[in-house]
Parts: C-alpha cells; sequence; structure tokens
C-alpha cells in the first residue's frame, strides 16, 4: 500500500497545507482551481553501494511546493489556484494505488517522480488515460521511443539527450578518444548505450571498454585496483557509466594516465547545479533557499519545471480547463523559461521537453550544451537526443512545430 507522505493545499488566501477529507473532489474543485498531483518513489540503493548519498526527504517534492507557489503568483491575476496533493509510494509499495488516489482527488495532471518502470506502468493504466502524466525523473530512452504514450510527457532529459550533452563538449574541447567503463546495473548499460550512440554522432570514437565487475569493497582497495583497472589504449577522457554510485566516484585521481574523468561522475550532464547563476538562475536558487532551507537539487528543478509547466500553460491560455490546458501544453503555442538559457519546448514525436543541458564539476558548472557549431535545421535543441526522424514511438502525432 502506498503512504501520504504530505498533502499540500497551497492556495491563493495562504501557501500552507490544507488537510482535504470527506468531500468528493467534484465538491472541493472550485472555478479556476487547477489541481496537481505529485506522485514519487525512491528505490533503495543496491547493498553494494558503500556510502550512498541519502536525498532529502522532500527531494524533488521541494521543487514542486515552490512551483505551485510561482504557480499562484502569477495566477491570483487571472483568478486561478493551483493545488498540489502529494503521495509518496514505499519502494515496493503499489504506485498504481497513488495514481487512483490522486485521480480520485480530481487531479488531472500528474508529476511522476519514480523509476521508468513505474513510469510507464502508470501511463497505462485505465485511470490514466484522461491525466497527462508529466515524468520528472526517469531518463529511460525507451519511454520516449516504443514505450511511448500520448498521455505521456518527460520533463526530465533522457540518457540520450544527456550524453549528447557531454559528447559534444568533450569533441569541442578536442577530446574525441573516449575509454568507456559500465557499472553491472541494467541501467548503466543503458547509460553506456547511450554514450556509443553519441560517439558516432559527433564524430567521437571509443577506443576502449571495460565493465566493472569488482566484488571487493571499491572503498577500501581503490588505490591499488584502480589504477590497474584503467589500463589501456591511449585516451583523452574516461568515460563513466555508473548510475547509482558504485564505483565512479574513485575513478579520478587514480587512474593509471593521468586523464579527466566524466559521464554519470566526474564532468556530469545535468540540468540543475546548485552553483548555476546565469540567467536569472540565482534568484530561483536563493528563492529556494530560503523555502527549503538546502540547496536545489537537478531532481528538485525537473519537480519545479514539472509543476511549472502547467502553471505556464494556465497563464498562456488564459484557462482552467484542464482538456484545454492539456491541448495547448502539446501545442506548437507552448514555451516556458527555466532559468538555462533558453525557452522549453514540446517535442511532438515523443513528448520529451526540449532544454539545454549543463556540465557541472562539484562545485562548479563548467558549459552548458547544445555547443556552438553543433546546428539543426529546427533548433540546436534538437541536437540533443532523438530526433524526429529517429523516433521509435508510434502513439504520438509527427506533425513539426
Amino acid at each position: 500500500m502506498t503512504k501520504t507522505r504530505l498533502l499540500h493545499s497551497l492556495t491563493l488566501a495562504a501557501l500552507g497545507a490544507v488537510l482535504l477529507a470527506g468531500m468528493p473532489a467534484a465538491a472541493q474543485q472550485n472555478v479556476g482551481e487547477i489541481r496537481i498531483g505529485f506522485l514519487s518513489q525512491t528505490p533503495e540503493p543496491p547493498p553494494y553501494v558503500a556510502n550512498p548519498d541519502e536525498p532529502a526527504a522532500d527531494d524533488g517534492l521541494a521543487g514542486a511546493m515552490l512551483a505551485i507557489a510561482d504557480n499562484n503568483t502569477t495566477g491570483k491575476f487571472l483568478k486561478q489556484s493551483f493545488v498540489l496533493d502529494s503521495v509518496e509510494v514505499p519502494p515496493d509499495g503499489d504506485a498504481a494505488a497513488a495514481l487512483r488516489e490522486l485521480a480520485g482527488r480530481g487531479d488531472r495532471f500528474v508529476v511522476v517522480d519514480a523509476p521508468g518502470a513505474t513510469v510507464e506502468a502508470l501511463s497505462k493504466l485505465p485511470e490514466a488515460r484522461n491525466l497527462l502524466i508529466l515524468n520528472a525523473n526517469a531518463p529511460d530512452d525507451g519511454l520516449r521511443g516504443a514505450a511511448c504514450a500520448p498521455n505521456l510527457l518527460h520533463v526530465a532529459p533522457s540518457r540520450a539527450m544527456l550524453a549528447d550533452a557531454l559528447g559534444q563538449y568533450l569533441v569541442k574541447k578536442r577530446w574525441p578518444r573516449w575509454f568507456l567503463v559500465t557499472g553491472r546495473r541494467p541501467e548503466d548499460k543503458l547509460y553506456a548505450d547511450a554514450v556509443r550512440r553519441t560517439a558516432k554522432r559527433v564524430g567521437a570514437q571509443i577506443v576502449a571498454e571495460k565493465a566493472w565487475t569488482a566484488d571487493s569493497d571499491v572503498n577500501r582497495t581503490a588505490e591499488a585496483e584502480i589504477p590497474v583497472f584503467t589500463q589501456a589504449k591511449s585516451y583523452d577522457v574516461l568515460i563513466v557509466a555508473d548510475e547509482v554510485g558504485e564505483f565512479g566516484d574513485y575513478l579520478s585521481y587514480r587512474t593509471a594516465d593521468p586523464r579527466p574523468v566524466a559521464g554519470t561522475q566526474g564532468l556530469v550532464p545535468t540540468v540543475w547545479h546548485r552553483t548555476h547563476e546565469q540567467w536569472g538562475a540565482a534568484q530561483l536558487q536563493s528563492r529556494f533557499k530560503a523555502a527549503a532551507k538546502r540547496p536545489m537539487t537537478a531532481r528538485d528543478h525537473n519537480g519545479w519545471t514539472a509543476v511549472r509547466v502547467v502553471g505556464e500553460a494556465a497563464a498562456r491560455a488564459r484557462t482552467a480547463d484542464p482538456d484545454r490546458l492539456i491541448a495547448f501544453i502539446q501545442s506548437p503555442d507552448f514555451t516556458m523559461s527555466a532559468f538555462r538559457g533558453a525557452p522549453l519546448t514540446l517535442r511532438p514525436w515523443d513528448g520529451q521537453l526540449r532544454q539545454p543541458v549543463l556540465l557541472a564539476a562539484d562545485r562548479s558548472v563548467v558549459s552548458v550544451s547544445p555547443q556552438e557549431g553543433f546546428l539543426h535545421p529546427r533548433t540546436e535543441l534538437d541536437s540533443l537526443g532523438y530526433d524526429q526522424p529517429e523516433t521509435l514511438c508510434k502513439t504520438r502525432g509527427k506533425k513539426t512545430p
């Protein structure tokens, strides 16, 4: 069963929490009220990951809460109010029941911060047919391809977009020879597949590949083990595919040859970083820190963006009608800012939000992709990820805006 972490009712009159109970959803919903659900599910880290990062209890949700406040700031001039209903699903919990709970409250928009398998399963539920599900976390290219759905939009960038963003920068730096190291999990192999695809697109060469299969405690053996493991044919940069952080953080400064590390660790492609300040981002960072008492994470920013998609559509279309909003969000007229240097728009062929990607080290933003020189006849943002002729999505319209 799911457990309700928090039910947020942030309205024009007050941005505090109000518990809704006892009344039918139809009776609760007022004219001009737009209800947004937030469904989160965080998997347990694998047992073999030493010292795993513990996300904040409200990671992702805090971004959505700030976006509700932002939506209400604009909405009050249009007689619109926004309500956020949040449900947390345990790792082994029933996400379908959580979605039904949100739909029963009258939420036609549901932000899903969960693994790809959960997102796909939810999008196929009969109860989801009239909803708009906004994927705020899963990078799976398959969700944008063969497993796409007309009721599913992707706020989080895909693995292909992240890999292309990184690959463009490495080629621009004239580091075209890559050593690819892949972890043991299926997600790592998917990330590695995206890197291989990128290498072909940007003219790079993967000169060596190795799979990490060590069973020893890398925290204790890294200094002796990694120099031996990383002996390889001459290369410019080591690209690591280790999404859960089993070993990737131990590669930097320990490789046999002095080379930079990039990918899931080292120089990382991401939607957000705590040091990002350009294009008005400093103002968003400070507002978030004041509200959440911590820096904004990439997961927070995805949650913020997903909720702001609905708010921006309501402001531009000047309506609170869910059907009209869903149509507007998926139309060529929809655009919004996310403090990353270019407006965000939707790819109609796979439901992916076009967006710039930051390239960040531990304490600094190094660059932003797409890189100069990577041109596209429609928009340079479409140089990141699967373009229209490449898509495997068969259930969405292919018309280009």
